[in-house]
């Protein structure tokens, strides 16, 4: 390969060597405007010439560019270059012992020059780009490479054969860029083979040797002798429902579709890049970024206790808590792992502008418990630590009662000992007339916490929402390493529905609800439409590429719905903020949360899962098991 460039490099030189050469015979022998130079005067102007201008490339790094790659800045390059060199030129013809010439007979020597060398270098790249085609203009253009630079070798074509075939949604500005990049780019594993568009003035024409197609009956037979494999989704502004569409309409037949468009969550770059769809895009609703200057001025400053704070939820928290610039972050984990994974990531990318502090220690455990809050005094404590997988917890009473609930209680207390500003409860949508444990013990938390707004000094608050998407335990990690495996991809029931949000969108509506509580809230997040799982499941199969994977019903698990309760409903109370919401309930006094606290307690000391079945029941009233 270095050969080869060495030899590429070369050939240009001796190119534009010929090209000076011409430009002088007809501007310095042929042209007979005075001074008439002799043959000896004209060797004398060209080697002038030839020293200052080709010396000023190879200073300027002409010679290195790639040219059948070349963007505008290496066309830029050689004009600069070129214009320095002209008035090198000019001043040495006028130094040097040699008869001088006029000024203007210089400067078309320079312009004539430059223009034969844009010239060469622009038609060695369009026959770079288009001696693949199977027509007149590709043989042309075949010859016109190996008279330029013999570059088309053998290995280099069944290269380019061997490129996967897309088709390019989207004639615009976008596809065209996409097209052009894919086009000149040798190391891009696709090739461009078509447009599709919905612009009549587009179809039936063809843009950068590209034809444009409609979107008609006879589209996939004419992907089909094109040899197409992939589509490739390059539109500009794209609403959610257009996108799902496209999405439909070309997976349905068995396409893999990418986008080319930024990372879900953020390019680094600032550029677009070839993508799959990310998991979130399944959902087909863009992901929500908030930026509220009263958020980022409530957490400022302050020292926050993060509970479960190296899990999905909490370690979210903790990044998105980040960027306010509180006084100290305090991630508490009874699970080390998780925890020191969020404290590496954030100090790699905070450094010593935020104070980070890890604890590993269990909610339920008090000693514990006082001694983090008596070491930080901690100002506002985010409870995300707790039991959540629902078959797990159906099996296991006492430790989803004794984590969830009592894990709270604790928190609660410390929280009224050590005069905290603010407790913030994280909840779930399967607290909503509750069918499992899991979702009894959160009701039951969402009962303390309302009323500890009513006897404590601290200012109490819960939210409510529902699945996020590929949080630990949930059915994207699960699927993708099913699919990942060959299959088969289980479901409980082809019925079932979910509401689904990024982490990243439930964890920022859960700081701001927290940062916009009065006392007592019990915040609900919109969690848009539903989605059917099975839906979801298909969607993740054809992103995947992988072919005959089986979708199978096992059935619904012990504690399981069907169909999640709706949070939104009409007596919700509307906030600032369109996706947060306010379900307002009146709190049971302290010593009816101590009396039911009391029967749990009881229920817990027996060891028994039944028997805390059973006080659960009769403590959280919505609770019924599903049947």
């Amino acid at each position: 390969k270095v050969s080869m460039k060495f030899m590429i490099r070369w050939r240009l030189v001796v190119y534009d060597i010929l090209i000076l050469a011409l430009v002088d015979l007809l501007l310095l022998v042929l042209y007979k405007a005075p001074p008439v130079l002799l043959l000896w005067e004209v060797l004398m102007h060209f080697l002038v010439a030839l020293i200052c201008i080709f010396g000023a490339r190879f200073i300027g790094g002409v010679y290195k560019r790639v040219w059948r790659y070349g963007g505008i800045q290496s066309y830029i390059r050689l004009l600069i270059v070129d214009g320095i060199a002209f008035w090198i030129t000019y001043i040495a013809q006028l130094v040097l012992p040699i008869r001088q010439i006029a000024f203007s007979r210089v400067l078309s020597v320079a312009c004539m020059t430059l223009l034969g060398t844009l010239a060469i270098r622009m038609m060695y790249r369009y026959s770079y780009k288009y001696a693949n085609e199977d027509n007149f203009r590709g043989k042309v253009l075949r010859w016109l490479l190996l008279v330029f630079a013999r570059l088309k070798t053998s290995e280099e074509n069944s290269l380019k054969q061997n490129k996967i075939k897309v088709a390019i949604v989207g004639a615009g500005r976008l596809g065209i860029a996409l097209s052009e990049d894919l086009s000149t780019n040798a190391s891009s594993p696709y090739v461009p083979c078509c447009f599709i568009d919905v612009n009549k003035k587009k179809v039936g024409k063809v843009i950068t040797g590209i034809p444009v197609l409609s979107e008609e009956a006879t589209l996939f037979k004419t992907l089909g002798e094109l040899g197409v494999a992939e589509v490739i989704l390059a539109i500009q502004d794209i609403d959610e429902k257009q996108k799902k569409r496209i999405f439909d309409f070309y997976s349905g037949e068995g396409y893999k579709v990418k986008v080319y468009d930024f990372p879900i969550m953020h390019s680094a770059d600032g550029k677009r890049h070839l993508r799959s769809f990310d998991i979130e895009e399944l959902l087909f609703r863009k992901s929500i970024i908030l930026d509220d200057e009263e958020v980022n001025a409530y957490y400022k400053d302050k020292v926050i206790l993060v509970t479960g704070g190296g899990g999905s939820i909490g370690s979210e928290l903790c990044r998105q808590l980040a960027k306010f610039s509180p006084k100290t972050i305090v991630i508490l984990d009874i699970y080390e792992n998780g925890a020191y994974d969020v404290q590496q990531e954030l100090r790699l990318l905070y450094r010593n502008r935020l104070d980070i502090c890890i604890e590993i220690a269990s909610i339920t455990n008090r000693h514990a418990m006082e001694k983090v809050f008596e070491r930080y005094h901690p100002q506002i404590i985010i409870n995300a630590a707790a039991h959540k997988h629902v078959p797990l917890m159906e099996h296991n009473c006492v430790e989803a009662v004794e984590n969830n609930v009592f894990g709270t209680k604790i928190l609660i207390d410390l929280c009224e000992q050590y005069q905290a500003e603010r407790f913030m409860m994280v909840s779930t949508d399967k607290a909503v007339n509750p069918t499992n444990v899991m979702g009894a013990t959160k009701r039951m938390c969402e009962m303390m916490v309302q009323s500890a707004s009513t006897c404590g000094k601290a200012k109490y608050s819960a939210t409510r929402f529902g699945n996020v998407l590929g949080s630990a335990g949930s059915v994207i990690p699960l699927f993708k390493k099913q699919i990942a495996n060959g299959g088969p991809v289980t479901l409980t029931d082809k019925r079932i529905i979910r509401y689904f949000m990024t982490i990243s969108e439930a964890s920022q509506l859960v700081l701001q609800s927290g940062a916009m509580a009065k006392n007592g809230e019990l915040f609900v997040l919109d969690m848009g439409q539903p989605v059917k799982i099975y839906d979801l499941a298909e969607n993740m199969i054809r992103l995947s590429g992988v072919k005959g994977i089986e979708i199978l019903e096992v059935g619904l698990r012990p504690g399981e719905k069907l169909y999640e309760e709706l949070l939104m409903t009409d007596h919700l109370e509307k906030t600032k903020n369109e996706l947060i919401f306010i379900e307002r309930e009146k709190p049971l006094r302290c010593a009816e949360i101590e009396e039911k606290l009391q029967r749990l307690k009881e229920a817990c000391d027996t060891n028994d899962d039944e028997l805390v079945r059973t006080a659960l029941k009769a403590v959280v009233p919505t609770y019924r098991e599903s049947t």
